[in-house]
């Protein structure tokens, strides 16, 4: 009993681990997020830093680059087909994202530490129709250092600016999100 039970902790602790080839986003204990926004709220203009560049290949194949996202708000959230959280706020986001894209809001999600074809099937069966940049190294949460992209779900919401208007590091609520979209669209 003794040894199953040690060989079943050292399964579970063995798959919890990053593979070789994985990226460290731990910006070398360096980490200088402060904390995340609560429910609805946006940091203020005055307070906002330019988001990172980044680039990457979306789950359909092709090339993707953040300048495509010039000059919309847009909401970034990093998952993953094997996170719980993720299959509650998936079907949210995909709501949300066909109430405001006409609106000059881009929604892109970010896939970490998954399977092309299990991250493709998740999307399919929720219906999710907006683009997710294939991560599986986590590159681009790398370049989002400064925040907690390396928690799995993790939303950032950029103004128009391109700057960071929001950060959760947890399921978020539609509600919560109309929220946001509504207070930057205002915002101009």
């Amino acid at each position: 009993m003794r040894k199953a039970l040690l060989t079943l902790v050292v399964m579970l602790l063995a798959g919890c681990t990053t593979g070789a080839d994985a990226v460290d986003v731990s910006n070398g204990g360096e980490f200088r997020f402060v904390a995340g926004t609560p429910d609805g709220d946006v940091i203020d203009e005055s307070d906002r830093a330019s988001a990172p560049a980044f680039s990457g290949v979306l789950l359909d194949g092709s090339d993707f680059d953040s300048s495509a996202l010039s000059g919309d708000i847009v909401v970034i959230n990093f998952w993953g087909s094997w996170c719980a959280p993720c299959r509650l706020e998936t079907p949210e986001f995909q709501r949300v994202y066909d109430e405001v894209s006409a609106e000059d809001v881009s929604f892109l999600g970010v896939n970490v530490k998954d399977d092309r074809q299990l991250a493709q099937a998740f999307l399919e069966d929720k219906g999710v129709t907006f683009p997710s940049i294939f991560d599986p190294r986590g590159e681009v949460a790398l370049a989002f250092r400064d925040y907690p992209a390396n928690a799995i779900p993790s939303t950032i919401i950029l103004d128009r600016d391109g700057r960071v208007a929001a950060v959760y590091v947890s399921v978020v609520e539609a509600e919560e999100l109309m929220r946001v979209l509504e207070t930057l669209v205002a915002q101009g």
